[in-house]
């Protein structure tokens, strides 16, 4: 048998952590901390191991291709292929912040939705039969979806939008918030939740590529919210734990062989929310 491997992008703090400290307990392989500062992420994988538990370290930063092209390379050579992935990486722009709410737009759809994908794209031909793919999202995109106009609200929903479709609104988003036109595009003013709207329904889009391409496999992929957690993005004063964040994630990253559902759905305290 080869050596299962899960990996846990933005890992080297916060929620990202604790699910990679929740894998060392309980994924029975090797698992992967990953962070763009190969700095801050040898130091967790150390803080780890002062706890008793064994991470590996590879640098991963999803807003660089290169970055995201090497790795892939780097776990189908070694490990023929990837069994978990959780997509955790993501950034949030402080309310206070006074950076133009267009730069903020541009930001944060390019990493939290763009890069992403990037992600996606070069790692779902690499997930194994029986592989779990989790895309931390939020309940902060369902939010903003039922704030968008019904014509959106009907795309964002539909069980026929493609990638590329998706693709093109999350730019819409974009161009609308540099022209100052984002309430007659049909849009909210949130660049977080939208780029969140945006993960969720690529998540939907994936889950029902791969039931029809690799019906057999046994690969489930999901999009989850983690809650309000106390973290350095989201501050002192959220509810949860950062461990108590980890829960859903990790829930859906080691669902037992042989499950069939929950696939292409947003769960939220492991329960499938509506969307």
């Amino acid at each position: 048998m080869s050596t299962k491997v899960a990996i846990v992008t933005g890992s080297n703090k916060g929620i990202g952590l604790a699910i990679v400290r929740a894998l060392c307990k309980e994924f029975r392989g090797d698992v992967y901390l990953t962070a763009r500062d190969v700095g801050r992420g040898q130091e967790a994988v150390t803080s780890l191991a002062s706890d008793g538990l064994t991470a590996m370290f590879h640098q991963l930063d999803i807003n660089d291709i290169n970055s995201i092209i090497a790795a892939a390379a780097y776990f189908k050579d070694k490990y023929g292929g990837v069994d978990v992935l959780v997509n955790n990486a993501g950034i949030a722009f402080k309310e206070a912040d006074t950076t133009p709410f267009a730069v903020q737009a541009e930001v944060t759809l390019k990493t939290n939705f763009f890069a992403t994908m990037d992600m996606l794209t070069h790692f779902m031909p690499l997930i194994k039969a029986g592989g779990r793919v989790v895309n931390v999202s939020s309940f902060v995109g369902s939010r903003t979806l039922n704030k968008c106009s019904a014509t959106l609200q009907q795309r964002f929903r539909s069980e026929d939008i493609t990638e590329e479709e998706l693709v093109g609104l999350m730019q819409q988003f974009v161009d609308a918030a540099k022209k100052g036109e984002l309430q007659k595009g049909g849009w909210p003013e949130t660049a977080y939740g939208t780029s969140k709207t945006g993960l969720t329904t690529l998540s939907m889009i994936l889950a029902r590529r791969l039931s029809k391409e690799r019906p057999n496999d046994g690969i489930l992929l999901n999009a989850c919210c983690p809650g309000w957690v106390r973290t350095d993005m989201a501050g002192d004063k959220a509810p949860k734990s950062p461990e108590e964040g980890a829960i859903t994630p990790v829930y859906l990253a080691l669902l037992p062989p042989g499950a069939t559902d929950p696939h292409g759905k947003f769960v939220s305290d492991k329960e499938v929310q509506p969307w």
